[in-house]
């Protein structure tokens, strides 16, 4: 796959977030790509994913299966997780790459079988991405770790052979972010080419890491990645007394360790 002179704005006479962007992705390559906020890491991966076209230059040599995940799951889809996981299986089914994705389901089941025959599994990445448990939660009720969850999935389960993750760690809880590196190795083991934007260094330990950074619009390839900080720090939020519980089992489910905080009397 190969970037040859890729520009590219939103509008003619805006001014362009990626200017001139050269570079070649072969298989079996993992790219770990940083930046600042705002630099054009997004508009990127979605020129990579084929979701926006060049306004100048090319992309060549995609391939035929691209899975995306976004930094932020449209929820507002009036699904749970099961359905919308079966409708995207029917629609991904007769596009995979044929490594054993396909399965019968369970007919007739109308909550967690795969469907129609030919339709690409998805309940092995429910089971590996530690998701069984939001099955039947609404989209709209997911948080935004859960919505990654689901990215992922539908992303994962036509066994692309581009696969993008937008910050993929942010929010997830730790079990699956320590999947992340391995699912993104799987890929790459089979051919497959894999892009991350990523400001955790959530892939760091992979030895054949390759690192991109936009700065300003350009895309460069440094020779060593970008220092990522590890510090932690302490927020303190304010939420209703009859929230609470809700809110520290979510943060907890992410992977924060959220507590109540007891105010002394004024």
């Amino acid at each position: 796959m190969r970037l040859s002179k890729v520009s590219f704005r939103y509008r003619r006479r805006d001014p362009f977030v990626i200017q001139g962007a050269d570079a070649e992705l072969a298989p079996g390559d993992i790219v770990e790509l940083t930046g600042v906020n705002g630099a054009g890491k997004s508009t990127l991966l979605r020129l990579l994913a084929g979701l926006y076209r060049p306004t100048q230059g090319t992309i060549g040599g995609r391939p035929a299966v691209v899975g995306f995940a976004p930094d932020r799951f449209p929820t507002g889809q009036p699904f749970t997780v099961a359905a919308y996981l079966r409708h995207v299986s029917r629609m991904r089914g007769s596009r995979t790459r044929g490594s054993g994705t396909r399965g019968s389901g369970t007919r007739g089941s109308g909550t967690r079988g795969s469907g129609k025959r030919g339709g690409a599994r998805w309940e092995p990445w429910a089971e590996r991405l530690h998701m069984e448990h939001l099955l039947d939660t609404p989209l709209g009720e997911l948080s935004k770790g859960g919505g990654h969850k689901v990215g992922l999935a539908q992303a994962l389960m036509a066994d692309p052979g581009l696969l993008i993750m937008d910050e993929p760690f942010a929010g997830l809880d730790a079990a699956t972010r320590a999947v992340l590196p391995h699912l993104a190795t799987e890929v790459a083991g089979r051919g497959g080419i894999v892009v991350v934007s990523d400001h955790q260094g959530g892939l760091r330990a992979l030895p054949a890491l390759r690192h991109w950074t936009v700065t300003d619009g350009r895309l460069h390839e440094p020779s060593s990645p970008v220092p990522v900080s590890d510090e932690l720090v302490t927020v303190a939020v304010q939420v209703p007394a009859g929230e609470l519980p809700r809110f520290l089992a979510r943060m907890r489910g992410e992977g924060y360790p959220a507590r109540e905080i007891e105010e002394s009397a004024r």
